[in-house]
């Protein structure tokens, strides 16, 4: 991915993913289940990604669009964020741009709702969503399920509120000891991430930060051990 200026507009350029969207592999349209090892990486191709975006780009960029459909994958199912119709130029000077909302319902940050004022804290928001849908699988917003279960997020962190976090991974994968903590923390993160407030949320570059450390303790503990 890069970005350069032609003719007075700002053009980022992405290459060409011929695997599909991580929404499709989360629904298995493929006839795979997506391992939690591989959505663990993808977490962390994305955080990666966003952190680009905000902070190493000739002019920082705010994507206000992350969801899972503009998740492209591989062939080896590394995550490649897409789809900029919505992206922004961020401000120079650590503020806000006040904006009309643009962005997908479910992963929409409520402050920038409320106050039209978007700063990178609205793609953490969206990214913390995204955490949310990895473990489950689930869409964001599910008006088939239970009252309870439609916004997915929210019913997810109240089961995480209550120790019960494992009960919302995805129905497809294991659960171990390594998949047990590693939501745990997984949701420890997400739930920074969707804190009303932006100024509570943490940036991308420490999400990506949480996340290499949830890989490294995931690994040790998915490791078998030697008799």
């Amino acid at each position: 991915m890069g970005s350069f200026e032609f003719g007075g507009e700002q053009l980022i350029i992405v290459e060409y993913v011929p695997n599909g969207n991580l929404r499709e592999h989360l629904e298995g349209l493929n006839g795979k289940v997506l391992e939690f090892s591989v959505r663990l990486e993808i977490a962390i191709d994305v955080a990666h990604a966003i952190t680009y975006l905000h902070t190493y780009s000739d002019q920082p960029v705010i994507h206000r669009d992350i969801k899972s459909s503009n998740i492209l994958l591989t062939n080896n199912c590394r995550a490649k964020v897409a789809d900029f119709g919505f992206a922004k130029l961020a401000p120079t000077d650590a503020t806000h741009v006040s904006t009309q909302v643009k962005g997908t319902a479910g992963y929409l940050d409520p402050e920038y709702l409320r106050t039209y004022q978007l700063t990178e804290k609205s793609d953490v928001y969206s990214f913390g969503v995204l955490l949310v849908e990895l473990v489950t699988g689930r869409r964001p917003i599910e008006p088939k399920r239970a009252i309870v279960e439609r916004v997915t997020a929210k019913w997810a962190m109240e089961k995480f509120s209550k120790g019960d976090a494992i009960l919302t991974l995805d129905p497809n994968l294991e659960v171990n000891d390594a998949t047990n903590l590693a939501i745990e923390k997984m949701y420890e993160l997400a739930l920074q991430c969707l804190a009303p407030k932006k100024r509570n949320r943490p940036s991308m570059r420490r999400c990506a930060e949480i996340l290499w450390s949830i890989r490294k303790d995931y690994r040790e503990l998915a490791q078998p051990t030697s008799s």
